[in-house]
């Protein structure tokens, strides 16, 4: 009997202990300086000519809680919190019964957030989802419940809440949905936004519009049982067909969330000073982003794949002089797929390792017309190993060709004896150099692209070559300023030279062949299908595997790369080898049309010489091609160019033998488990 009469004793004063606690806190947060909710939290977000792309949380279509219909208001209320007007924050009941909920059925199936819980949250970035960042939010939900009444926190809530479509606050959901403002939605219009916050990627009547219609009904439903609303609204609001705008006043973009994503992740990372602005009053973000480039971007995927709903689509666009990136498309279209793949995946890259093997060949010797013979060959590794690379549909010359035909046709059998013939690992040194931060093994078949690199850092690479040597870290973001204009961040250049000019200049020279008539020979070059398209000058590398479709091509202006594929590493079909070429030139040509477009300037150094392309030698009346080819001074070729001799290869261990071989004839696909296409 005492142990009780102790216990309750204690639990008493347990009792009026935390009851004192939790008023000393709301009377600490009431002392405190009022904090900011109009303008707090928010981001604009600017493209390369400081035109407003982004605004965040919606601020930039606030409307008071008179501007906004009364069916949006009751149905907030009682769909995400219905005790709002009796709590001072959290619902405590709310919150037990939760617990309950989900303990029993071992899994999370019910939240107990209140209104004012889910705007301190959107009041600020997700900068992260540790233990600290949810006490922060727990700490604005009191400064919030204590300085604001109901009306300013239901209004605040409702002005900054995620619609879907990148429409935060419900004027801009209500204006991209139903080209109408707040004030003039119905109940069926406003049960079906109300459904969208809870998850706006499956909500949304333009991507699921069955399952957004049977959250509007279950939303009418709770409405009718809790007497918010009459039989005769119910019945009428449900069979009300609802017909919807969706469209921005600007920048109709399906794939400009993925760059603001981008942008969004890189801010992340620039610390404390910038989420301290974002507490106390919103930041201006200055970007890389060019609107006419991603337009030409998402515009030339969505032009050239029409026919197949399943297959993804990723590109980049760099300025290669300065490493901002000017476009981005992480996928077809985020409102089906958050998933950024131009950030996040890791693919094969196939043929597109090969230039910087053929930088490292120049730099070592090799000229545009150093010979090897492409015939099929077997090269010994080791005692116990050897590897027998193939060319794309077992297609060989059966004769020397030159570094350019090698290029020209992306001959797999010319990569791995230059590979091996200069040593395994040069040509993860020159990845490194230009940028490639991914961990290379020094395998034979490096240079047939067996590697999974990211996609941002591959054409990050090849902007590399696009300055001519000078290699830049991509980025998003030129500068940041809080609300009255001061610079709390601005971009450094950290440039560095890592390429020689003049070699660098011989390759993209080379790797215009790839779409020239002039090398047709025993096969075609790799991108001849495009060339009728292209009006200026380029250069150009695609790549494949099984599963992976790749091109990445540039001027002195831009870097463009494009990858196709299935999220599932699904084996491609004939028929989709078909796209990124085509994508990639309307992107670039698109992009480029209105634009002054320039060339690289021939260095002093380097001399250009008519050879035939094919075999290297200079050209003679005789010659069926004849190309201009360049080369340093003194290196230049003669009548008739040494052929290297077999090369047995490095004492190497062969730990992938999944070969990537170039599509010649760009639709064809082979089917042999140890060869890839282009």
């Amino acid at each position: 009997m005492r142990f009780l009469k102790r216990l309750a004793k204690f639990t008493i004063i347990l009792f009026f202990i935390g009851l004192f606690s939790i008023a000393g806190v709301y009377l600490y947060a009431r002392m405190l300086p009022k904090l900011s909710i109009k303008g707090n939290g928010s981001y604009i977000l600017y493209d390369n000519t400081e035109e407003v792309f982004f605004q965040g949380n919606g601020t930039s279509k606030w409307v008071s809680l008179d501007e906004i219909s009364d069916y949006v208001k009751d149905a907030t209320i009682t769909i995400e919190d219905r005790g709002f007007y009796s709590h001072h924050g959290f619902d405590v009941l709310r919150i037990v019964k939760a617990m309950y909920t989900n303990l029993t059925s071992k899994s999370y199936k019910e939240g107990a957030s209140t209104i004012t819980q889910q705007f301190a949250k959107n009041l600020y970035l997700d900068f992260d989802k540790t233990w600290e960042r949810k006490l922060h939010e727990l700490w604005y939900t009191i400064q919030i419940e204590s300085h604001y009444s109901k009306d300013e926190i239901l209004e605040g809530y409702l002005n900054c809440i995620n619609y879907g479509h990148g429409m935060y606050g419900i004027e801009n959901a209500s204006e991209f949905y139903f080209n109408k403002k707040a004030s003039e939605l119905n109940l069926a219009e406003a049960a079906m936004l109300i459904g969208i916050p809870k998850s706006p990627s499956n909500y949304s009547p333009l991507i699921n519009p069955d399952i957004a219609k049977s959250r509007q009904e279950y939303i009418l439903k709770t409405l009718l049982e809790q007497e918010v609303i009459s039989e005769n609204e119910y019945n009428e609001a449900l069979n009300t067909e609802l017909i919807y705008h969706g469209k921005k006043d600007r920048l109709n973009l399906d794939t400009l969330l993925y760059y603001q994503d981008a942008v969004l992740n890189e801010l992340k990372g620039l610390g404390n000073v910038i989420e301290t602005n974002l507490q106390n009053g919103g930041i201006k973000v200055y970007t890389t982003l060019d609107v006419l480039a991603q337009t030409s971007l998402e515009n030339s995927i969505k032009n050239n794949i029409t026919d197949n709903q399943e297959i993804e689509a990723s590109g980049v666009m760099i300025n290669p002089q300065t490493g901002g990136v000017i476009a981005l498309v992480g996928g077809r279209d985020y409102n089906k797929s958050q998933y950024n793949r131009a950030l996040s995946a890791r693919r094969q890259v196939g043929s597109i390792m090969k230039p910087f093997l053929y930088y490292n060949a120049l730099e070592n010797g090799f000229t545009a017309s150093t010979s090897f013979l492409s015939q099929e060959t077997t090269f010994t590794i080791n005692a116990n190993s050897s590897y027998s690379p193939k060319n794309y549909n077992s297609l060989y010359a059966n004769k020397a060709i030159s570094m350019a035909s090698a290029i020209s046709f992306s001959d797999n059998i010319y990569a791995i004896k230059t590979h091996l013939f200069l040593g395994s690992e040069n040509l993860i040194d020159t990845a490194k150099r230009v940028g490639i931060k991914t961990k290379l093994e020094p395998i034979a078949s490096l240079p047939l692209g067996t590697v999974e690199l990211n996609h941002l850092e591959i054409v990050n690479a090849y902007a590399t070559l696009a300055s001519e040597g000078v290699k830049h870290e991509p980025y998003f973001i030129e500068k940041i300023t809080d609300m009255a204009g001061k610079v709390l961040y601005e971009h450094e250049d950290t440039s560095e030279v890592v390429l020689n000019k003049s070699i660098t200049f011989i390759l993209n020279e080379l790797l215009k062949g790839t779409y020239d008539y002039n090398m047709i020979d025993y096969t075609y070059p790799t991108n001849i299908s495009i060339a009728s398209i292209l009006t200026h000058d380029y250069a150009i590398k695609s790549g494949s595997t099984d599963t992976d479709n790749w091109i990445i091509g540039f001027n002195p202006q831009v870097a463009t790369s494009v990858w196709i594929g299935y999220d599932d590493n699904k084996a491609m079909s004939t028929s989709d080898f078909k796209y990124s070429k085509k994508i990639w030139a309307n992107a670039m040509e698109g992009y480029l049309k209105d634009k002054e477009v320039s060339w690289y300037e021939i260095p002093s150094n380097v001399v250009g010489v008519i050879v035939d392309p094919i075999t290297g030698n200079l050209a003679t009346n005789e010659s069926k091609n004849k190309k201009i080819l360049y080369y340093i001074k003194g290196t230049e070729p003669g009548f008739t160019q040494e052929v290297f001799d077999e090369y047995e290869g490095d004492k190497l261990d062969v730990t992938k033998d999944n070969q990537e071989e170039d599509n010649n004839n760009e639709e064809n696909k082979d089917n042999k488990n140890d060869e890839v296409k282009e």
